[in-house]
């Protein structure tokens, strides 16, 4: 997997530049429908499959975005201001030897614009991407037998 700095800013311009192409379902937003439908309104215990996940990331900050990598994902983590509004923008890819596969993005703003909250959301998807990964890769071992 790339983690060269400059390969990655590449393919964060390209998705950023057009994201509408490349995620045509949208940019999910945020909202109270969608903390329920991932559990983050019930009691938050730490999980040994969630906190694998998230635990060993490298990070890299600019001015613009933060970025996390590890073997498995590239995340970029965007804030700006939208018509006066602080809003966080995160951007979900898997980290592919070709470059990284932008898989979801998702928005915060106002009440739900928090670094807890962004992370936990993080967390959530990044086990949905998991274990649809892993599903993807036992149907593929499955078709080879």
């Amino acid at each position: 997997m790339e983690q060269n700095p400059l390969f990655l800013e590449d393919f964060y311009k390209k998705y950023t530049n057009d994201l509408p192409s490349w995620l045509p379902e949208g940019v999910i937003d945020v909202d109270l429908a969608l903390l329920h439908r991932l559990g983050i309104l019930k009691h938050h215990t730490e999980t040994k499959d969630h906190f694998s996940l998230t635990r060993y990331f490298h990070v890299s900050e600019s001015l613009e975005k933060i970025t996390l990598i590890n073997e498995q994902f590239v995340i970029w983590i965007v804030p700006e201001k939208v018509d006066d509004v602080p809003t966080t923008y995160t951007l979900v890819c898997l980290n592919r030897p070709k470059g990284p596969q932008l898989e979801l993005a998702f928005c915060t703003w106002g009440i739900y614009n928090s670094s807890r909250l962004v992370l936990r959301v993080l967390e959530k998807f990044l086990f949905e991407i998991q274990e649809t990964e892993d599903l993807l890769t036992s149907l593929k071992k499955e078709a080879r037998h």
